[in-house]
């Protein structure tokens, strides 16, 4: 008898590890082919970053302010955006703009891309708003992930005159099982462009005295009864791109059906007719949302959301051009991930990030985004729960408030700060670490779902965590693996502060079985076999 499959090996960067539940788990599949395929697809759904990728820092902010160039050109936008990047972003700059920008607020000088994303605010009881804290800026991943349905195609760069988005502001609702189930049971409903883009976003819990949260496993921002218990270090917002592209279109009228996400979100398989393969784009942004512990009020987007559901964000491809970007894609695949590590980049110091600003705005000039600002959001911005999909609002610039009292952020916002201490409007998914590590010393790390957990309705449940602290882990060398065999797939991942190597290989073993009244049978049968890999990953 032949059953096929999978080993699945583990290999830690320092001390050893014990490989029982792995071995375990490779005896059973000996035994039950759908269990090794189950086991196999549970590996590789776990094993969410890619074998190579970069991280780009952009410690500066060219701005911030009431802009979308791609959503509302030419004209004031309906709420504000915290912009990263080049410096010739404005009311209706185009991605060829940006490349002729004079500086970019990001560590890479080639890349002039914009990048932007809604801020968080805090509503005082009183109606008064400020903008949260933003921290270290924000990190831009370009993931190097290939289509699971092309394995051996080719990651293409962004072409000239690219932009796109993700996510929708007018969202208030998420339709799909909280957290998510295992994607490996996800039905053909939670994969539709429109599940896949909900799950895109993330709102990562942050204590740095606990193991971290998993990325994108929480797709609602907590209320701030659970911020204030349990995410001593802030929140993390997390926003994954579409990466699948139709190979012609730079952009399309709703500026997102010219591209759709891979049937995992961030990794999978592109649909048909989105068979050209781009830089998986993941943001992170943190906000010190700790700052304001005990305070009566709620947070906000920037766009009168309390839920997170309408969390969004915007690319405008900006790279010197799409050569070098390409060239950078094709040889910048240290998993690392380190910028300092792709020969290709000029890198500048934080100090001349925080220098590069776009050239002010007149029409928004007045608008005091950072607050705090009496009168509510800027400007006029009602607060929308949901959970039906948010209405539009008439955008009003700074001296004409008077005009749209009647949707004021002031008053919408008392009423709806009051009510919240009745009954939440988001539920509340409970603290489940992560394995993944930090990646960034401001707090960045893609992390990686371990298990599921459940969640409740109450917006005041508590969560203790563990003291223990998340340390650097040190650089260390490649080795050469101690076995061959069949590796179909690796990928990264860590448990606890220790970061792991994910290896799926396929071997062949020959097991001899006795049968009545029969001579001896052979089985081949594939049953895992461990490596030990040593591979740095620094953790900033």
């Amino acid at each position: 008898m032949t059953l096929t499959g999978l080993a699945v090996s583990l290999v830690k960067l320092d001390q050893p590890y014990n490989f029982q539940s792995i071995k375990t788990s490779c005896a059973n599949m000996v035994n039950n082919k759908a269990s090794a395929l189950s086991l196999a697809v549970s590996a590789l759904t776990l094993a969410g970053s890619a074998d190579a990728f970069w991280r780009l820092p952009c410690r500066g902010r060219t701005g911030v302010g009431r802009l979308d160039p791609i959503m509302d050109p030419g004209e004031v936008s309906d709420h504000v955006h915290v912009i990263h990047g080049g410096n010739k972003f404005g009311i209706d700059n185009t991605p060829q703009d940006l490349v002729d920008s004079d500086c970019t607020s990001c560590a890479v000088t080639q890349d002039k891309s914009a990048y932007w994303t809604p801020p968080i605010y805090f509503l005082h009881s009183n109606g008064t708003a400020e903008m949260v804290e933003q921290v270290g800026g924000m990190l831009a991943y370009y993931l190097l992930y290939t289509d699971s349905a092309n394995p051996d195609g080719k990651i293409t760069a962004f072409p000239e005159g690219f932009q796109m988005i993700s996510g929708d502001k007018r969202q208030r609702s998420f339709p799909y099982p909280i957290p998510d189930n295992d994607k490996s049971s996800w039905t053909a409903d939670q994969k539709t462009q429109s599940a896949l883009s909900q799950k895109a976003l993330g709102f990562n819990c942050l204590n740095y005295a606990a193991t971290p949260e998993a990325s994108l496993y929480r797709h609602f921002l907590p209320d701030k009864d659970y911020l204030d218990a349990n995410c001593l270090d802030g929140i993390r917002l997390e926003l994954m791109f579409p990466s699948c592209w139709n190979g012609k279109d730079v952009d399309s009228d709703d500026h997102k059906s010219h591209v759709a996400f891979p049937d995992l979100v961030m990794s999978g398989a592109c649909p048909e007719g989105f068979g050209t393969k781009l830089p998986s784009l993941f943001f992170e942004t943190i906000f010190n949302t700790y700052a304001f512990k005990g305070m009566d009020g709620q947070f906000v987007l920037s766009n009168g959301d309390p839920t997170g559901y309408g969390y969004h964000g915007d690319f405008q491809m900006g790279w010197d051009s799409v050569d070098f970007l390409q060239s950078a894609v094709d040889t910048c695949t240290n998993a690392s991930g380190e910028i300092e590590d792709c020969a290709l980049f000029n890198i500048q110091s934080e100090a001349d990030q925080g220098q590069c600003t776009f050239a002010e705005v007149d029409a928004i000039k007045d608008d005091n985004p950072l607050g705090p600002r009496e009168d509510g959001l800027p400007i006029a911005v009602p607060i929308q729960s949901g959970p039906s999909y948010a209405t539009n609002y008439p955008v009003v610039l700074a001296g004409d408030e008077t005009q749209a009292a009647a949707t004021s952020t002031k008053a919408s916002s008392k009423a709806t700060t009051s009510a919240a201490s009745a009954s939440a409007v988001v539920p509340t998914l409970s603290y489940t670490p992560g394995t993944s590590s930090v990646t960034d010393k401001y707090g960045g790390g893609i992390l990686l779902a371990e298990t599921a957990s459940s969640y409740v309705q109450s917006p005041t449940a508590v969560v203790s965590v563990s003291a223990s602290t998340v340390t650097a882990a040190a650089s260390l060398a490649d080795a050469e693996t101690d076995a061959a065999g069949n590796i179909i797939a690796t990928s990264w991942y860590t448990s606890g502060n220790q970061v792991m190597e994910m290896m799926i290989e396929e071997v062949d073993v020959t097991v001899t079985a006795t049968a009545v009244e029969t001579a001896n049978a052979h089985a081949r049968r594939h049953v895992g076999k461990e490596h030990r890999r040593v591979r740095g990953h620094p953790r900033r």
